[in-house]
């Protein structure tokens, strides 16, 4: 993209060209998307996508990298549970290695810029959670569904045998969500619809 482009570049994209980390865009979508297991918050997302770039800069300056140990530095230089002098010796270990540890953490990103690559350079979205919801629906449907079929059916077959005695009926079938801590009662479907109380 030229520099007078007026479109902004995603930050994930260009340093996926610079760190040549091309593969890690499929990954990165379909963790979020929940293709190969368990879907991956954009955090999770971005502190992986981080780590790869730890990697990348350690191999780019000719360090030998053991497994894991990528993600150990990103950890040693970002994680607040780390002590200073703890965080200044791996700072120090991967600039004596030729890692330009500002530019580094400069490139770091956020979940929002893995949010941002993903929807708006990948074309992905993420509609599970409204699928969820709309399949639980039917769900729920189907079973009150049911039980007016039980219901009607044990009213004419009590009357059929004159053992009740009822005119013209119908039969109508509720569930309500009654939240304890805000006092708000809704119907299900409603809740559902609303995605809170």
């Amino acid at each position: 993209m030229s520099p007078d482009s007026s479109e902004p570049r995603s930050k994930v994209a260009r340093l996926i060209e610079a760190y040549d980390l091309a593969p890690i865009g499929v990954e990165l979508e379909a963790a979020w998307l929940g293709e190969t297991g368990e879907r991956r918050s954009l955090r999770d997302l971005a502190e992986r996508f981080n780590e790869a770039l730890v990697l990348a800069a350690a191999r780019d300056a000719g360090m030998d990298v053991v497994d894991g140990e990528a993600e150990n530095y990103y950890r040693l230089l970002t994680d607040d549970d780390v002590s200073a002098g703890t965080r200044v010796e791996a700072r120090n270990r991967l600039e004596s290695g030729g890692v330009d540890v500002a530019a580094l953490r400069e490139a770091f990103v956020s979940y929002q810029s893995v949010r941002h690559y993903l929807t708006e350079v990948r074309g992905a979205s993420y509609e599970r959670e409204t699928s969820d919801v709309d399949r639980e629906r039917s769900v729920i449907s189907r079973l009150q569904s049911r039980v007016e079929a039980v219901v009607r059916d044990t009213v004419d077959r009590l009357a059929g045998a004159g053992r009740l005695s009822v005119g013209e009926y119908r039969v109508l079938v509720s569930v309500d969500v009654l939240c304890r801590e805000c006092g708000g009662q809704y119907s299900v479907g409603a809740l559902l619809e609303r995605g809170h109380c």
